[in-house]
């Protein structure tokens, strides 16, 4: 007799080599429980090798699922099931999974070479031996079984294993209660002009989702309720595509053409992919040969007129230094988009941390200040990077916009906005000479320090550009030493001003005052927000402010900060806002740093703030 279990939220966890589907599998597992209304986070966790030897520990691919009829906010300390497909994918992921928890095998994938593969000893097979019998170990032979179904098919062996991938996603199916129509809905799409591979993808499907439910090992099916949300419309989105929407809403917003200059780098690749899609939105990509001839091609747009960007890692960020600081000179609006990862040098090409923070803040020669925004979590990429071009094109300066691959990959239930929704971007070109000039002075500035825009080509508003220090006012080469250090002071002067211009900083959680205030900014986010709140809900005066932006900061942070015993900072680097924060307010913050290329847990930092209380009482 068959039986359904409620349950309150479920993490998944799929991986294999890098050639088993396992994003794949992942990314049609979370659409479907996206289109269910069920609150979700994800962890995509690529391999750092484009092509690691296949069954090596180095090869592993995974993708971390968490659904709820809660709201949630992280995709999961631990995980209730793994689906190993190999036995490096048992191995690399098993201290992630809980007691008890439910681990799939493949067990094509734990053969001796398999095993030998991911340093297993001689004559170990942990499937085989009882070293898992404090889990719950569903062993199938899924190489087997696809193979099996697809018997009467003329395509080769290795064409068939490659749908091995969509008879765990029929298995999964059916123990979660789901159909899979969204997902024939997907191959139909996917493999339209490829009969042969439809057909055998849907029959694999299928055959996964019938062997589940034909199976009597399998007697409890489970099922997780709609999440309690707010009303309206949504969408599951990953970072880099609410990142490449919000660009398009700030282009159509101040009515300026997009121009983006990139050069490809993992992980920000994904946001000119996406961005060439939406030429019918007045949108220009320009794939450059390297890193300095992408960002220059958007100084040089910029300064036509167009809302110029370019996006990369650390490493590019690294060779576009010498052009920031060129658009610092100029005083023109750009947006440069920065999706961190491991570093230094090429480092975890494929893992993420936050560890660019300081490259942003002094990374160029000489006095060079940019305003910086930070997104937290994947839906957010879109209405910060929105707030980082309205501070770009009506401040005339290049921003810099930090993400991560954590955020980039990931992915959420987003309630997008309509037009009517977002603030206005107004932009203004200057047309004709004003002021009382006689002749256009390009570094007359307003109330705002800020100088104006004026096209090349207007006529009487000819002006010379170029990186050698600017003449306060006239905008010619000067070599005076006092106007040098005049002008220097006035950037920096027109950076801080954009204070009065955005919004005080508000905390996400807690008491105005109390003993901790956790702060932080970009993707530690979710795990923030829940470690504070299971406190909160313990009874502990703990409270939590989320900075979007970095620099200059919201002018009210320091008496906020002024308003709690102890500051703590997590940050996935080695410590880098919790000097800038010691350095401009004079607060001894404590850090909490974690940097192995994977987000901070709610475990660790609960820990964290129990040892700090601890040592307060």
């Amino acid at each position: 007799m068959r039986k359904e279990e409620l349950l309150p939220e479920v993490v998944i966890k799929f991986a294999g080599d890098s050639g088993d589907g396992m994003q794949l599998t992942g990314t049609q597992f979370t659409n479907n429980t996206a289109m269910l209304g069920i609150d979700l986070a994800t962890f995509p966790d690529f391999p750092a090798e484009i092509r690691a030897p296949q069954g090596t520990i180095p090869g592993v691919s995974g993708y971390q699922l968490r659904f709820s009829s809660d709201r949630i906010f992280t995709p999961g300390d631990e995980c209730d099931v793994l689906v190993a497909m190999n036995a490096a994918a048992l191995k690399t992921n098993l201290k992630s999974i809980k007691k008890g928890g439910k681990i799939i095998v493949n067990t094509d994938g734990f053969d001796a070479k398999n095993l030998r593969l991911a340093n297993y000893p001689d004559g170990v097979n942990p499937i085989e031996d009882d070293s898992l019998s404090s889990y719950d170990v569903i062993k199938m032979d899924v190489t087997k079984m696809t193979r099996e179904s697809l018997k009467d098919f003329t395509l080769g062996t290795k064409e068939k294993d490659r749908a091995k991938n969509m008879f765990v996603l029929g298995f999964l199916y059916w123990m979660y209660n789901r159909d899979m129509d969204s997902s024939i809905k997907f191959l139909t799409e996917k493999f339209s002009k490829k009969p042969d591979l439809l057909e055998s993808n849907i029959r694999v499907l299928k055959a996964g989702y019938n062997f589940a439910d034909t199976t009597e090992t399998f007697t409890t099916r489970y099922k997780v309720e709609k999440a309690k949300m707010e009303p309206g419309e949504y969408r599951s989105i990953m970072g880099n595509q609410a990142l490449a929407y919000g660009l398009i809403a700030a282009s159509q917003k101040s009515g300026l053409p997009l121009f983006l200059g990139s050069y490809p780098i993992t992980p920000a690749s994904d946001i000119l992919h996406e961005l060439s899609r939406y030429k019918n939105f007045g949108v220009r990509t320009f794939q450059a040969e390297d890193e300095i001839a992408a960002i220059t091609s958007a100084i040089g747009a910029a300064y036509g007129g167009h809302f110029g960007i370019t996006t990369t890692s650390g490493p590019g960020m690294a060779l576009k230094t010498e052009a920031m600081g060129l658009a610092v000179m100029l005083e023109i609006p750009l947006l440069i988009i920065n999706i961190q990862r491991g570093g230094p040098s090429t480092g975890l090409p494929t893992k993420t941390e936050q560890s660019d923070l300081m490259q942003a803040y002094y990374g160029r020669n000489g006095e060079c200040p940019m305003p910086i925004v930070a997104a937290s979590t994947p839906s957010d990429c879109f209405s910060a990077v929105y707030e980082a071009a309205r501070i770009s094109l009506q401040h005339m300066t290049p921003v810099i916009f930090l993400s991560d691959g954590y955020i980039a990959n990931g992915a959420e239930p987003w309630k997008f906005p309509t037009s009517n929704d977002l603030a206005p971007i107004d932009v203004k070109f200057k047309t004709d000479l004003g002021h009382g000039e006689e002749k256009f002075q390009p570094y007359l500035r307003d109330e705002k320090l800020v100088r104006p825009w004026a096209i090349p080509g207007t006529a009487g508003l000819e002006h010379r550009v170029g990186g050698l220090e600017k003449q306060n006012i006239t905008g010619n080469i000067s070599y005076d030493p006092e106007n040098h250090q005049l002008m220097v002071k006035i950037r920096q002067e027109k950076v801080d001003k954009i204070a009065e211009y955005i919004p005080e900083q508000k905390l996400d959680s807690g008491p105005e005052k109390g003993q901790i205030l956790v702060l932080g900014w970009g993707s530690t986010y979710g795990a923030i927000k829940s470690a504070v709140a299971e406190m909160q809900a313990e009874g502990y005066s703990v409270s939590h402010a989320h900075l979007r932006h970095l620099r200059p900061f919201p002018r009210n942070l320091g008496d906020m900060i002024k308003n709690f015993d102890h500051v703590l900072i997590p940050e996935i680097n080695n410590g880098q806002l919790v000097r800038i924060i010691r350095d401009q307010y004079l607060v001894d913050a404590k850090a909490y740093n974690k940097i192995m290329g994977i987000p901070i847990t709610k475990t660790e930092l609960i820990l964290k703030l129990r040892e700090m209380l601890g040592g307060l009482n």
